[in-house]
């Protein structure tokens, strides 16, 4: 998943033929950026401003989903599962 580009991604999980920032797709390039960072920080274990960084994504994408849950129960969860996020 590291070597997936940001316009395959918004390609995959776009609602409509030109959404490119719809809460879906904003939580799928998060979720790319939070997994890639994870890995640096396995290597890089005193990157603490990295660190910083990685826990604001990962707030920002738990806002994105529990907006999207509120509004569309449904899709939050095709969203969590395609993700892998919660299974």
């Amino acid at each position: 998943m590291a070597s997936i580009t940001k316009e395959k991604r918004i390609e995959d999980f776009r609602i409509h033929e030109k959404d490119t920032g719809s809460a879906d797709v904003q939580a799928a390039l998060l979720t790319t950026r939070i997994l890639s960072l994870t890995e640096h920080l396995k290597v890089n274990k005193k990157d603490h401003s990295s660190r910083r960084g990685l826990l604001i994504m990962v707030a920002k994408r738990r806002k994105l989903l529990s907006y999207i849950h509120g509004k569309d129960v449904k899709r939050y969860q095709e969203l969590t599962k395609r993700l892998n996020l919660r299974r």
